[in-house]
């Protein structure tokens, strides 16, 4: 039996905006669309930029793997998918984890800068752009139609 739960990892959108705050309004959304509690996983560093070992190590402390192969997808909401930045970011480390695990993978982002070539090297199944609370509940409650 594949799980209903969806694993939402997030960090922060903006300084009012904290990973865990982003997480829970995406949370409600999924659970006003229909879906089970999720399995919230905010990320409380701001890993852009940061090494991609430091980033690997965050996600290991996390328990990610484990917590994205009970998940039946995936949400990822970053402040900004861009080309420039993919490699040194979560984002791409958490999408391209989930593509090898064949778990698919969704995201919800403040600014979409990527291109349908980015995306689709990341294997998102959809992208969602929303920079507030309510914009995060409504992107939520989308996905959950079509997760």
């Amino acid at each position: 039996m594949i799980s209903q739960t969806v694993l939402v990892v997030s960090s922060r959108f903006a300084e009012a905006l904290s990973a865990r705050d982003v997480a829970r309004a995406i949370g409600r959304g999924l659970m006003a669309g229909g879906l089970s509690m999720p399995d919230l996983c905010p990320l409380d560093t701001d890993a852009s930029g940061e090494h991609p070992d430091d980033i690997r190590a965050c996600l290991d402390a996390l328990d990610f793997d484990a917590r994205m192969r009970r998940a039946r997808a995936v949400l990822l909401a970053e402040r900004c998918l861009k080309e420039s930045t993919l490699q040194s970011c979560a984002a791409f480390e958490i999408a391209t984890r989930a593509r090898q695990g064949g778990v698919p993978a969704y995201a919800v982002t403040g600014e979409n800068a990527l291109d349908q070539f980015d995306a689709r090297i990341l294997d998102l199944q959809v992208i969602l752009e929303a920079r507030g609370t309510r914009a995060l509940v409504a992107a939520g409650r989308k996905l959950a139609q079509v997760i």
